[in-house]
């Protein structure tokens, strides 16, 4: 006697599981310009990795004699692989099954995928493509009751979000609680043109608020990715995976190990000509702040998070040396660089995430202040510019400034905590006070240039005299600003900065007590 023919009916049902939703199903799903789950993880991770877990759960139907007679698999796939070499857990909505709604054990499934990545302390990955788990009013008819909601798991993710890197994509038309979980994640992205997330879909919309709108309209890239939901927009499925790597490389495996160094394939000691005239002496020209990164950061390494929104605020993760950073800087072609609400918002989150996972950031500063007007009013600048400055000064996170321009305000001052040790290094460009000189003397002087006889003259007068103490190097006397460097410098000096950054970084591992903010 063997077990053979249990072993013969194990791979029956794998092989049934393996049809997902069936041929037609499928052939529905590649007309539409997509993968299928099972496609999409072999996409992503590395070839001959992936070890699935609850592939026989599903939706069982038997004759009258129990033999097996029909089978849907649960429509999530999950399981544990590599991706470039470091375990990771990956799991995926199957659209070709019930659109990717709740249906047999894929709540279960969800939740064991999630604590699965927690209780091993690995990286995890959701191709999110439907509701996720959140059903349609059709399952009310299976059960014959409704229910109070509840989210299976979210205790666990919320958790997570302090320890562990999530990933989540937008693979198709993503709605409730398949968009709370894209966005739950500490890096997002969208596939352009064939991925939505809403809160729910146009049928909704059309019922409950009386708009007609379609998908792409209601929560396409072109929404998302300009308002913060979704960090990222890939052309493709395939660059979506592109994508999801590249940001894994940055980040360790957990909160308790540091993110991994890469071989080194640039000069630490490169000086780049460019810089001596990066910025304009010009102070009201804007420049190309991508231009300065790529020339100090290791090359090709720069990796721009939400580049669609909060757009006066430039965010990503790069190398310097192999050692992977945080990077802030200021866009002067938006909003001239100053901090807006949205910006605020995007600064909050890459500081999280460099503190939360012990990245050492980099801040390019270049800060006339917050955005001012009606409009940055209405937005509610100052108390996302506050919560901004909260993230900077609760950061434990080694950190360094480099002023390459302006420092004005109180949101020139939130360049790093300046109750700590303020490691800064200036550029001789470097323009800072409390207000910009520009707009101060109107302030300022605002009595006596409206006494003026010849406005424009005392104006001239009165910026010529202040423009004769705004050398950074005044302020250097004082030590008001502790190093001035040449820009060609600039390279060489944050090189050897990150080496001992991670030096001290790897002595307190760990969560953080203010955990990560979604």
């Amino acid at each position: 006697m063997t077990w053979e023919p249990e072993l013969e009916e194990r791979q029956r049902r794998l092989a049934l599981a393996h049809q997902m939703g069936g041929e037609a199903n499928i052939k529905r799903q590649h007309d539409n310009g997509k993968l299928t789950v099972r496609e999409r993880l072999d996409a992503l991770v590395d070839p001959g990795t992936f070890d699935e877990m609850g592939a026989l759960a599903g939706k069982a139907e038997y004759d009258e004699e129990g033999n097996l007679v029909d089978f849907l698999p649960a429509n999530y796939v999950a399981g544990m692989a590599r991706v470039n070499g470091r375990r990771t857990v990956v799991g995926g909505d199957d659209f070709t099954v019930r659109g990717g709604a709740a249906d047999a054990a894929i709540a279960a499934k969800q939740v064991y995928a999630e604590t699965m990545s927690r209780e091993l302390q690995v990286p995890i990955v959701r191709l999110v493509d439907g509701t996720g788990g959140g059903g349609s009013v059709r399952s009310y008819e299976t059960i014959a009751r409704t229910y109070v909601p509840a989210n299976p798991g979210w205790d666990t993710i919320i958790q997570m979000l302090n320890e562990v890197p999530i990933v989540a994509a937008a693979m198709g038309s993503v709605a409730g609680l398949g968009a709370a979980r894209v966005t739950t994640a500490h890096w997002t992205v969208m596939v352009k043109d064939t991925a939505q997330v809403f809160v729910a879909g146009p049928p909704v919309v059309r019922y409950g608020m009386n708009e007609d709108v379609t998908k792409e309209d209601l929560g396409g890239a072109q929404v998302h990715t300009h308002n913060g939901v979704v960090d990222n927009i890939a052309e493709d499925e395939q660059d979506a995976f592109r994508q999801i790597r590249q940001f894994l490389s940055y980040m360790p495996q957990n909160c308790w190990q540091l993110p991994q160094r890469a071989t080194p394939d640039d000069d630490p000691q490169r000086r780049e000509e460019s810089l001596v005239s990066a910025i304009p002496r010009n102070r009201r020209r804007p420049y190309k702040v991508r231009t300065i990164l790529d020339a100090v950061l290791d090359k090709g390494s720069f990796f721009e998070i939400g580049a669609g929104w909060g757009r006066s605020v430039v965010t990503g993760l790069a190398r310097l040396n192999g050692y992977p950073v945080g990077v802030i800087s200021n866009d002067p072609y938006h909003w001239g660089g100053g901090l807006t609400a949205e910006g605020s918002e995007k600064m909050e989150r890459l500081v999280d995430l460099c503190d939360t996972f012990h990245i050492p950031a980099v801040n390019f500063l270049d800060q006339p202040g917050f955005a001012i007007g009606t409009a940055a009013e209405q937005a509610g600048t100052i108390r996302k510019g506050a919560r901004a400055m909260a993230a900077v000064f609760q950061a434990r996170v080694p950190w360094v400034t480099i002023i390459m321009r302006r420092a004005f305000g109180v949101a020139g001052a939130a360049h790093s905590n300046t109750g700590r040790l303020n490691l800064r290094y200036a550029w001789p460009s470097g323009d800072w006070g409390s207000l910009p000189l520009e707009g101060g003397i109107e302030a300022a002087y605002k009595r006596d240039l409206a006494a003026s006889d010849d406005p424009d003259a005392l104006r001239a007068q009165l910026a010529e005299r202040f423009n004769a103490v705004r050398s950074p190097f005044r302020t250097a006397e004082a030590f008001g600003i502790e190093n001035i460097i040449d820009p060609r410098d600039t390279r060489p000096i944050l090189c050897d900065w990150v080496e001992q950054a991670y030096e001290i970084e790897a002595t307190r591992l760990g969560p953080r007590t203010h955990g990560y903010r979604p």
